[in-house]
């Protein structure tokens, strides 16, 4: 299963099971776990001056539970995730709940005292509520994340291209048949790509060559003012990536970098794979003020929507202006198939 299926609600009453492997679930699990310890230790304190003692006392079970549990659940995440949610659910319960067992007897066994049921039932009623929120949340997001698939569908393809690129094949149909007839085999193969459903993760590779057909329909009709350089060498072949990511962004600096002159200009597409994940920096020419044309950012804000749907706080994108070029960076997770 991809990283999206933590944010698409599943069937039935529980959702799919949050990604384990993402460090924005890590975040929250960390802060959601200690507010509750907080919490019950507000709950149960009579006296304000042992309240810190109380805290220390819970947290040197709590924490170490949590820690163990945190890098279980980062273990066995892709098998908890091909499991039925409702197993899966309660698989994570019984752990949390046999792991604070363990727990309270070794420190029993180091400390001294007595092995009781209330750490282990107290810790499965939290991770219920742990998944519980996670199960809402998820829940919560479904609309946006149905809001910003129709929002890609609706602003992806500017209604321009569509009607330019059939004048640039009309216009090349007499004196080169042959590439027209690519031109619309490219047409149709884009157009396939962007009315498809588009939950899941797709290859990079197959991103790569999307944008290359988009661009070569572009070239078509914009001839040898647009230049594309690609340095792609370093880019994983079996690196994951979000669907539809490269050819918004190219479409904006061929919209806006390109057309608004009548020169020659570069868009420079550069993907390297990065330590932790992959990196992607798509730049164009900046026209001169008179000759440029305003942006609405849509496309950029649709991205950013969509890269935190899928991906949590794992993927980051930024944009900056300088020596005359807007540039567009987009930073991925490692994901590859399983």
């Amino acid at each position: 299963m991809s990283a999206a299926g933590s944010w698409v609600g599943g069937t039935g009453l529980l959702a799919r099971v949050p990604d384990f492997r993402n460090q924005g679930i890590w975040l929250r699990l960390l802060l959601a776990a200690n507010g509750l310890m907080l919490a019950v230790a507000l709950i149960g304190n009579r006296s304000l001056a042992r309240l810190p003692a109380e805290i220390t006392e819970l947290a040197a079970l709590v924490e170490p539970v949590l820690l163990l549990m945190l890098a279980l659940l980062y273990l066995l995440g892709p098998s908890l995730q091909r499991q039925p949610p409702w197993r899966a659910f309660l698989g994570i319960i019984v752990l949390s709940m046999l792991v604070a067992a363990g727990m309270e007897a070794l420190l029993a066994r180091v400390l001294g005292g007595a092995v009781g049921w209330r750490a282990p039932l107290a810790t499965g009623l939290g991770a219920a509520l742990l998944l519980a929120w996670f199960n809402l949340r998820t829940r919560a997001q479904a609309p946006a994340l149905a809001e910003a698939r129709l929002a890609a569908l609706t602003a992806r393809i500017r209604p321009h291209f569509f009607f330019n690129s059939l004048n640039a094949v009309l216009g090349v149909m007499r004196d080169d048949p042959r590439r027209a007839e690519m031109a619309l085999e490219e047409l149709g193969e884009l157009f396939r790509a962007l009315m498809r459903d588009n939950r899941d993760l797709v290859p990079l590779s197959d991103e790569i060559a999307l944008a290359r057909k988009y661009l070569d329909i572009e070239k078509l009709r914009l001839g040898e003012r647009l230049q594309v350089r690609w340095e792609v060498d370093d880019c994983p072949p079996d690196m994951l990536a979000l669907p539809l990511l490269l050819q918004p962004l190219l479409e904006n600096a061929v919209y806006h970098g390109i057309e608004p002159v009548m020169e020659t200009g570069e868009i420079r597409v550069r993907i390297a794979a990065t330590r932790d994940g992959v990196h992607i920096e798509i730049d164009n020419p900046v026209p001169v003020a008179k000759e440029q044309r305003a942006g609405n950012h849509m496309a950029l804000d649709n991205l950013r929507e969509r890269l935190m749907l899928f991906y949590d706080l794992e993927a980051g994108l930024e944009t900056g202006l300088a020596n005359g070029r807007y540039s567009v960076r987009v930073k991925l997770p490692g994901r590859t198939a399983a």
